[in-house]
C-alpha cells in the first residue's frame, strides 16, 4: 500500500520529492495526489468485493424450444377469449381443447392463459394452443379462479355459441 502511495504521489508532482520535510512545499497538490491514490485503492478494494458477486457471463432466455414442430402458428380463438376475459370483471374462462387427439384445459383469466394439462412457454408472445387445436367448450367461472371451490356461471358453451360483446 504504501509503495503504491509513493508510486502515485511521484507520478502527481514530477518536481517535488514525495513527503518532503520543507515547510514551503506546496501540500496541496501532494494532498490531492495521496488522497487520489487512497481512493484508487479503495475503489479496486470494492472493485474486487463486486467481483466476487458478480456473474461475468449473463444468461439469455431462449423462448424457442429446440425440436418443436413448425407448424405450432397463433390461435385466433385463444386471442380474442383472453381480450374477452379482460372486459369481463370476475370472471376466468376453462377452456377445453383438444390438440392432436389429446384433451388439454387452458385457463384464461385477466387476458391471460394458462395451460393446466402441461407447460406454459415463458414466451408471452406465444399461443398456449397451438392453431390447429380444436375448442370442444368452454366453461365460464366466478373469479379469481380457486382450484379447491370453482363456481360455475355457465358450463360446457361452444364457440359457436359463446357470446361476445360486440
Amino acid at each position: 500500500m504504501a509503495n503504491l502511495l509513493r508510486k502515485s504521489l511521484i507520478q502527481c508532482s514530477d518536481s517535488l520529492p514525495p513527503f518532503s520535510g520543507n515547510p514551503n512545499t506546496n501540500t496541496s497538490l501532494a494532498g490531492i495526489c495521496l488522497s487520489s491514490a487512497v481512493g484508487q485503492s479503495l475503489n479496486l478494494r470494492a472493485q474486487r468485493l463486486r467481483r466476487r458477486y458478480d456473474c461475468p457471463a449473463r444468461r439469455r432466455v431462449r423462448f424457442e424450444d429446440e425440436g418443436e414442430d413448425e407448424d405450432y402458428g397463433h390461435n385466433e380463438q385463444v386471442a380474442r377469449l383472453e381480450s374477452y376475459t379482460q372486459a369481463a370483471v370476475g370472471e376466468a374462462l376453462i377452456v377445453h381443447a383438444a390438440v392432436g387427439g389429446e384433451n388439454v384445459e387452458v385457463l384464461i383469466f385477466k387476458g391471460f392463459s394458462s395451460c393446466l394439462s402441461y407447460a406454459t412457454s415463458p414466451d408471452p408472445s406465444r399461443s398456449v394452443l397451438p392453431a390447429r387445436a380444436v375448442i370442444k367448450s368452454i366453461d365460464r367461472i366466478k373469479g379469481p379462479f380457486d382450484p379447491s371451490n370453482i363456481e360455475y356461471l355457465e358450463k360446457g358453451i361452444t364457440w359457436e355459441s359463446f357470446n361476445f360483446p360486440k
